[in-house]
């Protein structure tokens, strides 16, 4: 890219400026360029002849086995292999492996994962947590600072019937329970009381007071629920090897203390307004079927919260407290507009100015066989535990099947590198945006574009220095040889792992 920024420059002068040099892929050579075509008009040539121009400037001349026009000015570059070569000696030498730091260093905050204090974590959990980390990790990578918050869902009016089921059962037998991770039990539970029983109803509104209203034992029986569900959440953070810690959790509960300051600052600004009882917001540009304008509630009728309320104050927070500059939200599709309405409001009373901005990295829904969302036979949605479980189960009897003549340990050691491996694998290398669909066979697969192909085929590349009695470290910065046409295109691939 930099040396068609030199070529383009030796031939348009100033007129370069500004003009778009990048290299793009192209299915008729290694790499296509088009900015001869903005030049045309300001150089009154025609786009092929200052395309034939920049191809004799001696910039390209030591890197391209063929250079050529197409088309109206189009410049397609075939790459030689001694330049492949040195690039990719000079790629394995880089702590980063060639890939550049970020122009600029960002302070990042991502919000991820977010189960739910005494629920237990399902499948849809997966999403967010595994294309979370990722985002988490790259953003590291290349220089950026990243803040990681696990927006738990640990406040509202169901701990007041989650409390009083606990007092109801003990604390030693409530423990007991939430820590063999029945979350979904003991919640079940608390809302068949809440359901059925009216004096229950009246005790749990009661909590919900207290709760609110901070009284000093119910607060510690709240911590003591907080508490058993962190461990199991973090329990399946170690399973699926990712990097959210107890640290990292930052609930609804946390921002509580902001609530009342978001309505007043709204008020102050002029931007809250009361319909039908309750304080609202208009953003600008959303309205409903009837073309009406659509209200984002930040006080109900009863004087209670909403959702709204506390992501304006996460808002607040991350960029008056944690100065950050980008807000990534790892949240489904389904809430899409939700957060729009959030980041428009926030624009508006002024806490998200540019440079900050508010993204929604969306995902869609993993779909079972028969195209709707993954259940279990029994129609109850899939624990999130229950499938690493069975992961790891279906990989240790493959695992088993191929090398039989492993220990019963080795053999689970391995098994859970595959399953885990292989259910990460599945959800990062499909499209983001898009639904898919769960299949164990293709994604257990050691054919295709699996994870347990490309391990294995690391684990053969290993055995091969291993059997050469070679450190892997020592060939870094060695030139390699290449001369067919798959290495060609496996050096091309390589290279482009700054671009990905």
């Amino acid at each position: 890219a930099q040396r068609m920024e030199i070529a383009f420059a030796k031939v348009a002068g100033e007129r370069a400026f500004g003009i778009d040099t990048a290299v793009r892929q192209s299915d008729r050579a290694d790499a296509q360029i088009n900015g001869s075509l903005a030049l045309a008009k300001a150089m009154g040539s025609t786009p092929r002849e200052i395309a034939e121009k920049i191809l004799e400037v001696d910039e390209l001349k030591d890197i391209c086995s063929s250079a050529a026009v197409a088309g109206p000015g189009f410049i397609n570059l075939t790459f030689s292999n001694e330049f492949l070569a040195r690039e990719l000696a000079i790629a394995s030498t880089s702590d980063k492996l060639g890939v550049a730091s970020a122009p600029t260093s960002r302070r990042v905050v991502i919000d991820y994962s977010a189960p739910n204090v005494a629920k237990e974590m399902h499948v849809g959990h997966l999403r967010s947590t595994v294309i979370g980390d990722a985002l988490v990790r790259m953003l590291m990578y290349v220089g950026n600072t990243v803040v990681r918050e696990n927006h738990v869902g640990d406040w509202g009016t169901p701990f007041g019937m989650l409390i009083e089921h606990l007092v109801d059962s003990g604390e030693v037998n409530a423990a007991k329970e939430l820590s063999i991770g029945d979350l979904d039990s003991f919640y079940r539970s608390a809302r068949k009381k809440f359901d059925e029983s009216e004096e229950f109803q009246n005790r749990a509104r009661t909590r919900v007071v207290a709760l609110q209203g901070g009284d000093a034992e119910t607060l510690r029986l709240w911590k003591l629920l907080v508490a058993e569900s962190t461990r199991y959440f973090q329990a399946i953070y170690e399973t699926l090897g990712v990097l959210l810690q107890d640290s990292d959790v930052m609930g609804e509960s946390a921002y509580n203390s902001l609530l009342p300051q978001v309505v007043q600052r709204l008020s102050d600004l002029g931007l809250l307004t009361n319909s039908d009882g309750a304080d609202v917001v208009f953003p600008e540009g959303f309205t409903n079927r009837e073309n009406q304008p659509l209200p984002l509630i930040i006080r109900k009728t009863d004087g209670g919260y909403n959702y709204a309320t506390s992501d304006l104050a996460c808002v607040i927070d991350r960029v008056e407290r944690l100065d950050a500059s980008l807000l990534l939200y790892v949240v489904g599709a389904p809430q899409a507009q939700h957060l729009q309405m959030v980041s428009a409001v926030a624009k508006q009373a002024g806490w998200l100015q540019t440079p900050r901005e508010m993204v929604h990295v969306a995902f869609g829904n993993v779909l079972g066989a028969d195209r709707k969302m993954l259940k279990t036979r029994s129609g109850d949605t899939i624990k999130l535990d229950a499938l690493l479980t069975e992961a790891v189960e279906r990989a240790a009897a493959a695992v088993a099947e191929k090398n039989p003549e492993l220990s019963a340990d080795k053999q689970l050691e391995i098994a859970r590198i595959v399953g885990i491996g292989a259910v990460k694998y599945a959800d990062l290398s499909t499209d983001r945006i898009k639904d898919y669909t769960f299949d164990w066979d293709r994604m257990l697969s050691f054919d295709g574009n699996t994870s347990p192909y490309l391990q294995y085929a690391h684990a053969r590349i290993c055995s091969i220095f291993r059997r050469a009695n070679v450190e892997r470290a020592s060939v870094r910065g060695v030139t390699p040889i290449i001369e067919h046409a798959a290495e060609h295109e496996l050096a091309m691939r390589v290279l482009q792992f700054d671009s990905a």
